[in-house]
């Protein structure tokens, strides 16, 4: 159950529509689903604002598509990410109604897309760093924010992302994410005043070692308002995008 449809029913109770013993059946309806390999939580969005989402790595395609399934039939949205190739076409051979988005490894099933609020613009060092980038924005457009990408803007060519700078201040929230030595969100950090959430990609040669040089610059970043989550991590960035970008609505 999400948030909005507790609210509608509460709604119905005080209307008298529907009454307290059967809202209460409803609202305490298996908040823990067992399905022997997971335990699903079915309360996630009363909680948190967003149903659970669905990390797929690790998981066998056919552990994919009942957890879709339970979730999907409960809440109506599911967000999954790092989808597996096998898991993201099994997934869309049980469920034809849901989207793939294979360069970020994202499968989403909703019956209606919330309307977009705010705005969060993902801003992507290079192409190589698409995929992390795109989890990004995918993340922050599913949970509800209006999201943009401003792709392949990184430091060896500065002049790429002066040509946005408008765009860079007309968001409420920034994502930037950069591999390599990860310079740019220090100089997006000094160009604007917004909340700054960065990503290290692993895309790197031998001494990037995987995403620390990039997370290490970040963290030690001169600019103020800079938070790093963790290496590659897109959904992370772009859930928490999605809360400072909704924040005030919330309230």
């Amino acid at each position: 159950m999400r948030p909005d449809e507790l609210r509608g029913l509460l709604r119905r109770v005080r209307r008298g529509t529907v009454g307290a013993e059967q809202a209460a059946r409803q609202i305490a309806a298996a908040p823990i689903e067992p399905l022997g390999f997971a335990t699903l939580d079915h309360h996630r969005a009363l909680r948190l604002g967003f149903p659970e989402v669905v990390f797929g790595q690790g998981k066998t395609p056919e552990q994919m598509v009942a957890i879709v399934g339970r979730l999907y039939a409960r809440s109506g949205l599911v967000l999954a990410t790092r989808v597996t190739p096998a898991s993201r076409e099994a997934l869309l051979r049980a469920y034809p109604d849901a989207t793939a988005h294979e360069r970020a490894r994202i499968v989403v099933r909703a019956r209606r897309a919330p309307r977009p609020r705010g705005r969060v613009a993902v801003v992507c060092a290079g192409t190589a760093d698409l995929p992390v980038a795109e989890e990004a924005l995918i993340t922050a457009r599913v949970m509800g924010s209006r999201a943009e990408l401003i792709a392949d803007v990184g430091v060896a060519g500065l002049h790429r992302l002066l040509a946005h700078h408008a765009r860079l201040r007309q968001a409420r929230v920034l994502v930037v994410v950069a591999g390599l030595e990860g310079a740019l969100p220090s100089v997006v950090g000094g160009l604007t005043d917004r909340p700054l959430i960065a990503v290290p990609t692993s895309v790197g040669y031998g001494a990037h070692f995987s995403g620390l040089a990039p997370l290490l610059a970040m963290l030690n970043s001169c600019a103020p308002g800079v938070t790093v989550v963790n290496v590659d991590n897109g959904f992370g960035a772009g859930y928490a995008a999605h809360l400072v970008n909704t924040a005030g609505a919330r309230r």
